[in-house]
């Protein structure tokens, strides 16, 4: 029966905007919430079949499908603190639950977030206050980070970082930029050796010395234009660990630069990019001398003994002092001796519908059906958007348009509550009939 219909849409109706009324109030009550995803309700009617013509109506009434729309981006809002994360653009964070750190069976689930203010616990383990773990690939000793598989969380751990967390950056490359005196080699000169000592860092931050001296070759007429270097490491009680004569050119277009490099004892002289190769304690230091007539190494001009530009990686063992995170999801390390060290990766995780994803508390996601199956982006590559650090992504919610919507469903309700009341009075006019 048609008025019956009418009762049972109007009943829906009611239905329906309580569901709406319910996504706005929880989009407002969000709206100052950092990375909260809006809710939205869409209205869907149904429609029961009658004969074209047949001169009756039978209304089927709506029915509300809400939905998250997780691929909404609130603006980035900045901060004073580097480990506050977000993500400009497509992706989300890895992170997982402080529960599943301690478990001891099974695998911790994979969640992610668009944003998230991260601090170290007790232990070191970055998390947010709401105990989402953030969560990284571990770089190797040089910084690299190694291969692993996108498409498993297999390679991720919790990110750590002690505050009181020291480190060591072993010398493993070595430029030495030095002048020698022309006239030493010329003859009737003494053939004293010029000494030189340079510092470097070996494997556990100790400082060594590698102490080279300089021997003129002093003919019985005119300049030779020769000299013997000798290395000595004293790490390991002032051995030899490198021997070379040097020859230097003294024609019009190259004079003053190296002219041939001989390999007396240690490491071989690589002529194509100027270095030897040192022995030194811990393992093998490069030490760039120069290329035959490059002037920027080693040089023979004048009456002067001056080192010209030594220069040097590595450092001693300091404490740290900074962490920031890049675009590329990168996080470094700087400690207070001036060296800085990539520690770990942060990937950006990415899947086919983020608005299939399951949502949770905190601002947390799961992967679902709906969704697809996830992949491990560098920030910054494929569809992802750049890492930002110092920054929150905010609300999503637009406290304008909410409040728009809440006038429309006021009114909406209000209009099926009066479908309801008009039945009520028809079917109340149907009960007089009979009296």
């Amino acid at each position: 029966m048609s008025i019956s219909s009418s009762l049972n849409a109007g009943v829906a109706g009611l239905s329906a905007n309580a569901t709406r009324l319910a996504t706005i109030s929880d989009n407002i009550a969000n709206s100052g919430t950092y990375g909260y995803k809006r809710a939205d309700t869409d209205f869907e009617n149904f429609v029961i079949n009658q004969a074209p013509g047949s001169g009756t109506y039978s209304a089927g009434g709506v029915r509300a499908t809400t939905s998250r729309l997780i691929d909404e981006h609130g603006p980035l809002v900045g901060t004073g603190n580097a480990l506050d994360l977000a993500v400009s653009g497509r992706g989300m964070l890895p992170v997982t639950t402080a529960t599943s750190l301690n478990a001891t069976t099974g695998e911790r689930p994979l969640m992610m977030t668009t944003t998230g203010a991260f601090r170290p616990d007790a232990n070191g383990v970055l998390k947010t206050e709401s105990g989402l773990v953030l969560l990284g690939w571990p770089a190797n000793a040089d910084g690299s980070i190694p291969i692993l598989p996108r498409d498993t969380i297999a390679g991720l751990q919790p990110v750590v970082i002690n505050a009181n967390q020291t480190a060591g950056d072993p010398t493993t490359k070595l430029n030495l930029g030095l002048n020698l005196p022309a006239t030493e080699t010329q003859a009737g000169k003494s053939g004293t050796a010029l000494p030189l000592s340079i510092e470097y860092f070996g494997n556990l931050g100790t400082s060594e010395t590698l102490d080279i001296t300089f021997t003129p070759t002093v003919p019985a007429t005119g300049a030779s234009n020769l000299w013997t270097m000798e290395i000595r490491d004293s790490a390991q009680g002032g051995a030899v660990i490198g021997q070379y004569g040097l020859t230097f050119d003294n024609t019009r277009a190259n004079g003053g630069t190296l002219a041939s490099v001989t390999t007396l004892a240690g490491g071989a002289y690589n002529a194509a990019n100027g270095t030897v190769t040192l022995n030194v304690t811990g393992g093998p230091l490069t030490m760039t001398v120069g290329k035959p007539g490059d002037g920027r190494g080693l040089t023979q001009l004048s009456d002067s003994f001056a080192p010209t530009s030594i220069t040097k990686d590595g450092s001693p063992v300091g404490n740290l002092t900074a962490v920031e995170v890049d675009k590329n999801g990168y996080i470094t390390a700087t400690y207070d001796t001036g060296f800085t060290r990539r520690i770990y990766q942060i990937p950006v995780v990415d899947v086919p519908n983020p608005n299939g994803l399951i949502s949770l508390n905190n601002q947390a996601f799961q992967v679902s059906p709906q969704s697809g199956s996830f992949f491990l982006w560098n920030a910054g590559d494929g569809p992802t958007g750049a890492m930002v650090g110092y920054a929150r992504e905010g609300s999503a919610t637009d406290v304008a348009a909410e409040l728009t919507n809440l006038i429309q469903t006021q009114r909406a309700y209000s209009s099926n509550a009066k479908v309801i009341q008009t039945v009520d009075e028809m079917l109340q006019e149907t009960t007089n009939i009979k009296r």
